[in-house]
């Protein structure tokens, strides 16, 4: 008698591989669900694999256009960046992951949800939180958090001796010694050799953009559009080349700033679930619309509305990192962030180059800049008098600080 039919979010790696197999041991019916968000997979080999292993049915989804649109743009638009440098490429897929598999779920009639993430990561908090808020009533199963599990696999080798045994193809590629994921947005590696925070990362490390030092010596000129805060064309300057959809434009990027070696970080980053974490992250194009909006933003974005939503950035990358993708207040944020980007409408020109994003120019019909207002030799519609009495006003909060503490009174 079957325990009844659960939802498998399948890499087609050896975890969720031993993952399959260990559920249907249970007497669970498993369909196994793999998504396409840009990662390099052999999907076909992934698909065969879960059926040569028992899997009841195999969904492979490819989500790549609605990861970029519904969510990456949101990034983008917020400016998101956790703790100063961490561009969350692999946060905000989770969610983008997690709806999916809750729809494959409740189309299938499946009472209980499973995936391979850690009992100590972040992925597991991010998967499931989407998963009840989602789908309230389903059922998680997180092997890794269930002792009879952890317990008898303690490590790689315990996991491959279950595999032979089991008849589960083994890759014949030695694993790196890290851990990896990858999409679109970017590939993170942590763990194993890097747990060391002193190590340097290995030169063979990175797959998605070239060492700077090894990048063109001349740089790529891009033109980028916004529209609403959202990327809608972008230009080679030199080559002529235009991609407007919303996948090729950040694929092309991606492109671009590989060749650069754009994006390429080392941290060390705090997370939700309570400990300090080594990460290697590299972000090609995200890290080029980082730049390329925040400066459209200040371009054309008033400075009050720009301070509230900057706060109001840090707080949505910190929902996100956490995993409130789908909580009220992040809905909520959402909205304002969305509001503001209203008028952030113009186009950015920049250099790519040596690992570095260069912006040269920018225009807008939305612009709040004013050339003869600021410029030094016009005086426009501005009485230098003026700024008298703005000193004079702003000075008398100084000035009564400063005698409370003394400081205004003359040293013998």
């Amino acid at each position: 008698m079957s325990k009844g039919t659960v939802v498998l979010a399948y890499s087609g790696g050896l975890d969720t591989s031993c993952i399959l197999v260990w559920l249907k041991e249970q007497g669970y019916d498993v369909i196994t669900y793999l998504a396409n968000i840009g990662q390099d997979e052999d999907f076909e080999a992934a698909r065969k694999k879960a059926e040569s292993l028992g899997a009841k049915k195999m969904f492979i989804e490819d989500l790549r256009a609605e990861f970029v649109e519904e969510f990456i743009w949101p990034l983008v638009q917020a400016n998101a960046i956790y703790e100063d440098r961490y561009l969350l490429g692999t946060s905000i897929a989770r969610p983008c992951i997690a709806r999916r598999q809750v729809q494959i779920a409740r189309q299938e009639g499946a009472q209980f949800i499973s995936h391979g993430a850690t009992g100590k990561g972040n992925d597991q908090i991010r998967f499931e939180l989407t998963y009840f808020s989602l789908y309230p009533s389903v059922q998680v199963i997180a092997p890794w958090r269930i002792p009879e599990f952890y317990n008898r696999f303690k490590g790689r080798k315990d996991l491959i001796e279950y595999a032979q045994k089991n008849g589960i193809p083994i890759p014949v590629t030695p694993k790196a010694p890290w851990s990896m994921d990858a999409n679109l947005m970017h590939i993170s590696y942590e763990s194993g050799v890097l747990e060391n925070p002193k190590s340097h990362a290995p030169s063979d490390l990175y797959l998605m953009t070239k060492n700077p030092e090894d990048s063109p010596g001349t740089p790529d000129i891009l033109e980028i559009e916004f529209r609403k805060g959202v990327p809608v064309k972008v230009t080679h300057l030199k080559e002529g080349k235009s991609l407007e959809t919303p996948l090729e434009i950040f694929s092309y990027l991606n492109v671009i700033g590989g060749k650069h070696g754009i994006g390429r970080i080392d941290i060390v980053e705090n997370r939700y679930i309570g400990m300090k974490s080594r990460g290697i992250y590299e972000t090609p194009g995200g890290t080029i619309l980082y730049h390329a909006h925040l400066d459209i933003e200040a371009f054309t974005m008033d400075r009050e509305v720009r301070r509230i939503k900057q706060g109001l950035g840090l707080k949505f990358s910190e929902l996100i990192y956490n995993g409130f993708w789908y909580s009220p207040e992040c809905e909520f944020i959402s909205h304002c962030i969305t509001k503001s980007q209203e008028s952030v409408e113009g186009k950015v020109q920049l250099s790519v180059f040596k690992g570095q994003v260069y912006i040269m120019g920018r225009e807008s019909p939305r612009s709040l800049y004013n050339e003869e207002l600021v410029s030094m030799d016009v005086q426009g519609d501005y009485n230098p008098c003026d700024a008298s009495g703005f000193i004079n006003i702003n000075a008398v909060r100084l000035k009564e600080y400063h005698r409370l503490q003394g400081d205004a009174q003359p040293k013998n």
